[in-house]
């Protein structure tokens, strides 16, 4: 099978491999029918982190089941279904709470190649989430939106779930990438009257007005803190999704939000010190993390993704065939791409 691996920084390359097989009474193969490429994957392509040389990579898909191993009841071959990042198990404590983001029984290292023909995934009675049907049964645009699910807009959502972004609230939306859109969609799911994006970037912020930003707010550091404030009149938002993971950000992120508020981060960090002295003189909440995205698409996402209440597919604005995925990865490092499809089979 053909599957897209690390090279080194700046470059990816499509190697043939064999195809994955059940290894574990848990496991499924899927056949991959669409995949992308996340912001993240763009740091150990950029060299910030460190992968090993010709791993596969990837980590988001829609697919067709091919085969479970006897463990896997709830889900059979010729299922279509969201392949998760997070393979929760279901039953440990943190999948029991709702952190299946946190699952205790996740695989060491995961199963990565995503972005390839077939991948082996683990943990697929409870993780993988069926879709009603099969590919050919939705538009384009609902296959693009059905592909977020696993994972940018649950990423989004987990900003605002975590935020506790509730009807009525000014929310301030941090980062004007995929997830920080799906975020805005996110904070206008959970009723939120006005939403404030931070963007600097004409069409990323079309994007947002589109998805229902009421106000967009262009510019960085102290001007952006007394024009979110200005807006707010000196109050500061009710709650702040972070979804950079820069340390601008997140102390942007507090001083924008009024006392008492939540910062939901889902930004992966890329400096861990803040201030905690502006946290805690004005009782600023700070949590966030690795997105629930099994729990989050089975409560309420794939339902509003059916419904075409949200349409989070909208952050693909470049496709690419697999054959193409150094084009795909440069589009998201230059910014030419806000998020690149990866077409695998039909």
């Amino acid at each position: 099978m053909k599957v897209a691996v690390f090279v080194a920084p700046g470059e990816v390359a499509i190697r043939e491999m064999d195809k994955p097989v059940i290894q574990q009474p848990t496991d499924a193969i899927i056949r991959i029918v669409r995949a992308c490429v996340c912001g993240s994957d763009l740091w150990w392509f950029r060299g910030i982190s460190q992968r090993k040389t010709e791993s596969p990579v990837g980590h988001e898909a829609i697919g067709i089941v091919e085969a479970v191993g006897h463990a896997v009841t709830h889900i059979q071959s010729g299922d279509f279904v969201i392949v998760p990042f997070t393979h929760g198990c279901g039953h440990c404590a943190a999948c029991k709470a709702g952190f299946d983001g946190n699952c205790q029984n996740q695989e060491q290292g995961g199963n990565g190649g995503y972005q390839g023909e077939y991948l082996r995934f683990s943990n697929a009675d409870w993780a993988l989430v069926k879709i009603p049907g099969q590919p050919q049964d939705y538009s384009d645009s609902v296959l693009n939106s059905l592909l977020t699910l696993a994972d940018v807009m649950a990423t989004g959502y987990h900003a605002a779930a975590s935020a506790e972004v509730k009807p009525g609230d000014t929310v301030v939306v941090m980062g004007d990438g995929a997830v920080g859109l799906c975020g805005v969609i996110a904070a206008k799911l959970r009723g939120a009257e006005r939403i404030i994006a931070m963007s600097r970037h004409p069409d990323r912020a079309q994007l947002a007005q589109e998805f229902g930003a009421t106000d967009i707010v262009p510019e960085r550091g102290d001007e952006a803190v007394e024009k979110v404030l200005a807006l707010t009149s000196q109050a500061g938002a009710d709650a702040v999704l972070e979804c950079v993971g820069t340390k601008q950000s997140l102390q942007t992120a507090i001083a924008v939000a009024r006392s008492g508020a939540i910062v939901g981060c889902v930004g992966v960090p890329q400096q861990t010190e803040i201030k905690t002295g502006d946290i805690f003189w004005r009782n600023i909440g700070v949590r966030g993390g690795i997105a629930s995205v099994t729990t989050y698409d089975k409560n309420l996402l794939l339902q509003a993704v059916l419904n075409e209440e949200i349409q989070p597919g909208k952050v693909f604005n470049q496709r690419f065939d697999l054959a193409d995925i150094q084009a795909a990865y440069q589009a998201m490092d230059q910014r030419q791409a806000i998020k690149s499809l990866l077409i695998i089979s039909h």
